[in-house]
């Protein structure tokens, strides 16, 4: 079995994190990680925006979360678990990417509202 591409933290590139968040499926998907308290796995997010995913198409989606640096993913028997990296991203980019989750929920909320 293959193993899975997590780049080091000093690799990690603000490009390729806004490329990874460009996506609306992608940042829920990190976004909803984040707010979690524990590692979720891939078939959690099968459904987003009110729209099923087809398998494949959700494992590019984490493999490009993952290619980033945004989050890790480890094989748990047949499924991949999925945490972010909050922390590692923290201490190279400050508060950056925090303030975009806030501001993607935030909007979101806005658009609940109307």
């Amino acid at each position: 079995m293959r193993s899975l591409y997590h780049p080091p933290v000093d690799q990690i590139t603000v490009e390729g994190i806004l490329h990874a968040f460009s996506d609306p499926i992608r940042i829920e998907i990190f976004a909803n990680l984040a707010m979690a308290e524990c590692a979720k796995n891939c078939s959690t997010f099968l459904t987003i925006h009110k729209q099923q995913l087809p398998k494949s198409t959700l494992s590019q989606h984490f493999r490009i979360l993952r290619e980033a640096g945004l989050i890790r993913s480890e094989r748990k028997g047949v499924e991949l678990v999925n945490v972010t990296r909050c922390a590692e991203l923290k201490q190279r980019f400050g508060p950056m990417v925090q303030g975009i989750v806030e501001a993607y929920a935030a909007q979101q909320k806005a658009k609940k509202k109307k």
